[in-house]
Order: structure tokens, then C-alpha cells, then sequence
């Protein structure tokens, strides 16, 4: 018989609606799961309607306007913390102090120290972690995975990951919580590079050694209340200093010997969700857009040169596309990336052993965020190799 599993989220914007959402959707998917999640309570200060809305669109028995209370209650197993960066480290420490497993969204703290304060709480309770790094269960980038630890690309030579975005590209965009060091730790750092290394390691392996530049291109903003979305326009009002980064690009090195580069933006005119890595080796080489997910571009078992690259469309036995879709060529979206990392977490509540993205993965990338704001700051090359 399948046990409850009784959820708590707090943070009740759009992220907290994708992870409700893939909670609802888990059981569609994985039939044979030994642990159903049921949404029992939400938690969010907003100003507007969100609460009542969690209400009638997922059937919270509970809310509160005060995520501690969300903690304290003692039927919840689980507990997602989709709010804002400052309140990440705090929620998640007591959500596992109360010994309640945890999801929680990238970037976990606004540093890697806070990041660690969670990871050792985590650990200190005994109980399971998953971090939000969603795009590292494409079936394409599972598949792309694959492919270079059998050997099919030869040793990797280089890896070149891209994650850019416009959503912070229009100057009257509003000053919102994430423009400010306090509140969100870091820029386009945090929010989308913290992903870029994720996915670097998770296809490739670990990041020894980098060198950054980083830059504000829209130094200041009109100012507007801290809860305001990041697509929030501000017209007419105060302006206020942008303190953190709109634009990173970084030199990598891999264990191996694979050379890298990153480049990432919040303020690219002309791209949304541009994000995707490349990698070549001595024989071959792959390529991944996510505006494409459901293809995996190859070049593999030809000559050196002249070689050319085919799409290859991700089919029901790479990664798990043959429990969202039929057959090849028809398409999984965002959701399904959080539906798949939902599935994980409950089979390592399930299992006692850890599966999918964990909050010591949450810890590296911001070890690895961290050092490059270091390089950005300092005009040089860090090692980051990580402690074995």
C-alpha cells in the first residue's frame, strides 16, 4: 500500500506552484512509488492573493503567513523552501532541526557558508535533501552523460556552457530583492551560473581551477517593494545602486584536463533561456540548447576531420522520456524536469539513499559561485579543486 507523504511549501510564487504542481504529478508518472506526496500546508508573506489561490488551485488544508508556523506544525514529512535567497538557509536549517526532509530551490544559501550551515544541519538530522538543479534530468543531458563516460567522445578536451537571459535587460526593470547583496547574495551568479556549474559537473566532472570577469551593465533601477517579481517594471519613481552582477564569463579547468568556458547574462537583449553546453573530445562531440530539449546534437564514429554533427531525438529509453512520452521527437517541458527531480527525492525518503541532485551538490556550486566572484574581485585564477 502507498504511504502519505505529507508536504509542506513554503514560498507560494511561481516556484512554489512548479514544485506543487510536481508533487501532484508524481504519482502520473511513477506508479509503482512507494510514497505519495499530499499537499497539507503553504506558507508565504505576500501582500496579494497567493495564499487563498494555493488553496483553490492545489488544495492546501492549511496556510499561514508565517512560514515558522508552517515548521512547527508536527504533520509534515516534507518541505519545500521556493521563497526568497534570505530566507533559504533559515527555513531549511529548522525544517531539518524538526526533523523534515527538504527540497530547496538554487541557489540553497546566499553563499557556500550558508549553503554548508544547511547541508550540515541536513546531515546532522539524518534526513534526505534535494536541490533545485532541474536542468541535469533532461533524458538528452542524462543521455549526453552517458555517452562520455563509456568513452564514445574519446577524453574530453573542452566544454563551453552559456546560460543567457533577458529577463533583467529592460533599464526600468524593477529593483528588486535579487539586486541587492542582503537579500539575494549574489546576480546572475546565484541565479543562473550556480546551474551552469551544476551541469558542467554533473556531464563532465569537477572544476579544478577558473579565472572570471564579471560586470554591471544597468547600474541603477527604480525602486520598488522587495516582493516584487524580477519581470516587475518601476516607472516614475526613486532610483536605487544595482549591487551585484549582470553579466559573468569565466575560464575553467576540468579534472582531466578539459579546458572551459563560461558565459552568463540577465541582461542579454534577444535571448531567453539560452542556456546549453557543448563538449568535444578527441574522437567526437555533443551538444545540448535547452530551448531544444528533446534533441542531443552528436558527432560520434567518424574521421577526425570532416566529421558532422546529427540530431539526435532523445527517445523513451534515454534518461526517463518513456514515462512522460511515448516515442521520440514528442516534447517534455520544464515541469517535467521538476516532476522527475520530485521522483528522486521521494525514492531517497523512500530508500534512505540519496538520488538526484542532493544539497551537497547545492554546496559545490556555491563553493564554485563563491570562487568566482573571488577571481571577478581579485583578477585572477583560483583553484577550487574540491576536498576529497
Amino acid at each position: 500500500m502507498t504511504e502519505a507523504l505529507r508536504v509542506g511549501i513554503v514560498g507560494l510564487g511561481w516556484m512554489g506552484h512548479a514544485h506543487a504542481r510536481a508533487y501532484a504529478r508524481l504519482r502520473h508518472h511513477y506508479l509503482n512509488s512507494a510514497l505519495e506526496p499530499v499537499l497539507v500546508a503553504g506558507a508565504d508573506n505576500a501582500a496579494d492573493d497567493r495564499l487563498a489561490e494555493a488553496v483553490a488551485a492545489f488544495g492546501f488544508t492549511a496556510v499561514h503567513d508565517d512560514w515558522h508556523a508552517l515548521i512547527e506544525r508536527d504533520d509534515l514529512d516534507l518541505v519545500s523552501i521556493t521563497g526568497p535567497n534570505f530566507i533559504h538557509r533559515d527555513v531549511a536549517v529548522a525544517a531539518a532541526g524538526a526533523g523534515k526532509h527538504i527540497w530547496v530551490e538554487k541557489p540553497a544559501g546566499r553563499h557556500a557558508g550558508e549553503t554548508t550551515e544547511i547541508a550540515d544541519a541536513v546531515h546532522a538530522a539524518g534526513v534526505q535533501s534535494a536541490a533545485g538543479f532541474n536542468y541535469r534530468n533532461a533524458p538528452a543531458v542524462e543521455l549526453a552523460r552517458q555517452l562520455i563516460a563509456d568513452g564514445r567522445i574519446g577524453a574530453v578536451t573542452s566544454v563551453n556552457i552559456r546560460l543567457l537571459a533577458d529577463y533583467a535587460a529592460h533599464p526600468e526593470g524593477a529593483l528588486t530583492w535579487r539586486f541587492r547583496n542582503e537579500w539575494a547574495g549574489s546576480g546572475v551568479l546565484g541565479d543562473l551560473v550556480s546551474h551552469g556549474v551544476d551541469l558542467g559537473r554533473y556531464v563532465v566532472g569537477e572544476i579544478t581551477d577558473l579565472v572570471s570577469d564579471s560586470a554591471i551593465f544597468i547600474l541603477q533601477r527604480p525602486q520598488v517593494s522587495l516582493a516584487a517579481s524580477h519581470f516587475s517594471r518601476g516607472t516614475g519613481g526613486p532610483m536605487g545602486h544595482v549591487e551585484n552582477e549582470d553579466y559573468v564569463c569565466a575560464l575553467l579547468r576540468f579534472e582531466g584536463g578539459a579546458r572551459g568556458t563560461l558565459e552568463s547574462s540577465r541582461t542579454a537583449v534577444g535571448e531567453q533561456c539560452t542556456y546549453g553546453i557543448e563538449v568535444h573530445g578527441e574522437r567526437g562531440a555533443l551538444a545540448w540548447d535547452f530551448r531544444r530539449m528533446g534533441e542531443l546534437r552528436v558527432c560520434l564514429d567518424q574521421d577526425y576531420q570532416n566529421a558532422s554533427y546529427a540530431t539526435h531525438y532523445v527517445a523513451p529509453d534515454d534518461g526517463e522520456l518513456g514515462l512522460f512520452q511515448p516515442g521520440s521527437g514528442i516534447p517534455m517541458g520544464y515541469d517535467d524536469l521538476k516532476v522527475i527531480e520530485a521522483h528522486r527525492l521521494v525514492e531517497s525518503i523512500a530508500t534512505g539513499t540519496p538520488l538526484g541532485a542532493t544539497i551537497d551538490d547545492a554546496v559545490r556550486a556555491a563553493q564554485l559561485v563563491d570562487a568566482l566572484a573571488e577571481s571577478a574581485q581579485d583578477h585572477r585564477w583560483v583553484s577550487c579543486a574540491p576536498v576529497q
